[in-house]
């Protein structure tokens, strides 16, 4: 009889945490190391969203709040739903948590049965379905690929659908690729989805703000209302305004689900750091004029690694809609083998060796479900995006 749950059998821990882990190890031993695993912004958090919490720790507010988010926050979150997504929610049918993840993971567990299936189109968040595993679902992948800009089909969404199917689990801009559905594209997954009223749907709209050109940034329920009672509709406040150690995510959807999410978070966590919360509410609140050049930044960041790296010999790298990420394909570098001697039969070996014979860290493509890719983040300065990417140029240059 072993200690351990069966449970953790099915699931695997984070690549992504794992890369960033091991590169920080690698540099404080004394590696030149260039980390672009993690997926975070290298801005700080708007001072205006920092004296807020400042203003909340030194007005006594480090008590226990309701469970699932204090009042204020929540009407913040529905006047952001209704501001920006045309989408009305009231307080009730909001529930705020201990990150985007959290959120998840908790309507997973109040919502799978053994036997049931989610979809995710792959590429995907590498937690994804793990997560499903730990609820005790199925994960039901459905591959995208590089000629259709990483992004599935009507047609493949429709011949994923079961009659087990509870959830089809939805993300734009993407975590790998940055890629974005259009409100064409997502309406004609929408028309699907209204053919199957048993399929329920969960967004993961974190990205929702890291939009680039002409790409306008749309969620399921907007695109089709008549979704609108079937939705989880999840955001935070993470990546556009930089407070991803802050941990606050949050969703709305119907009010039965979100009972049900909270009597999971009341037997979990409890509340979401109060001082977070008050933060949270400068950042829905407040000014949003950072967005802007934050986000021209980003792109600069974005066309140099797309532009670098596809001279790269044997690298093919697509130029994304949203988010700080990009997803090259490296099909014309497996069966190589680097100036170490090591032979690249897969994306992992690729990323292993690009880590151990140049200090530049990325995560493979195994681990978000499809290869042969690596993920690389330039959420971090031009300086150290233009020193990796010259190391990658060099590495693939010496591949034989």
């Amino acid at each position: 009889m072993t200690f351990l749950s069966a449970t953790l059998d099915r699931v695997k821990p984070s690549p992504t945490i794992a890369v960033t882990t091991k590169a920080a190890e690698l540099k404080a031993a004394g590696r030149d190391i260039i980390a672009l695993g993690a997926g975070e912004p290298d801005f700080d958090t708007p001072q205006n969203i920092k004296d807020a919490g400042i203003a909340a720790i030194n007005s006594g507010k480090t008590k226990y709040t309701a469970v699932d988010g204090i009042p204020e926050l929540k009407q913040a979150i529905c006047a952001k739903f209704a501001r920006d997504n045309a989408l009305t929610y009231t307080p009730a049918q909001v529930t705020v948590g201990t990150g985007g993840k959290q959120v998840l993971y908790n309507a997973f567990m109040a919502t799978l049965n053994k036997g049931d299936e989610v979809i995710i189109p792959a590429p995907y968040w590498v937690s994804y379905p793990d997560m499903v595993l730990l609820a005790g679902g199925t994960p039901v992948t459905v591959a995208a690929s590089l000629d259709t800009s990483f992004k599935i089909t009507a047609a493949q969404l429709e011949a994923a659908i079961t009659p087990k199917t509870k959830w089809f689990l939805f993300n734009s801009p993407s975590n790998p690729t940055g890629a974005g559905y259009s409100w064409d594209e997502l309406k004609a997954l929408t028309d699907v989805l209204l053919r199957h009223p048993h399929v329920w749907v969960m967004t993961d709209d974190m990205y929702e703000h890291l939009a680039y050109g002409d790409f306008k940034f749309c969620t399921p329920a907007q695109v089709e209302p008549a979704l609108y009672d079937r939705t989880l509709t999840v955001n935070g406040v993470s990546k556009a305004y930089a407070m991803t150690g802050w941990r606050i995510g949050y969703a709305a959807g119907p009010e039965p689900l979100i009972k049900a999410m909270r009597k999971v978070q009341s037997q979990s966590t409890s509340n979401p750091c109060s001082v977070s919360q008050y933060a949270a509410i400068e950042a829905l609140n407040g000014t949003q004029d950072f967005l802007a050049p934050n986000n021209d930044m980003f792109v600069r960041r974005r066309d140099l690694v797309v532009d670098m790296l596809n001279t790269a010999q044997g690298i093919v790298c697509p130029r994304p809609e949203g988010a700080f990420y990009v997803y090259p394909s490296i099909a014309d570098c497996i069966g190589k083998t680097t100036a170490a001697g090591t032979l690249i039969d897969n994306d992992e070996a690729f990323a292993t060796a690009l880590l151990e014979e140049t200090g530049v860290a990325v995560v493979f493509g195994a681990a978000f479900g499809l290869s042969p890719n690596f993920r690389v983040s330039y959420a971090t300065s031009d300086d150290a995006l233009k020193q990796a990417c010259q190391r990658i140029i060099d590495f693939c240059a010496k591949l034989s």
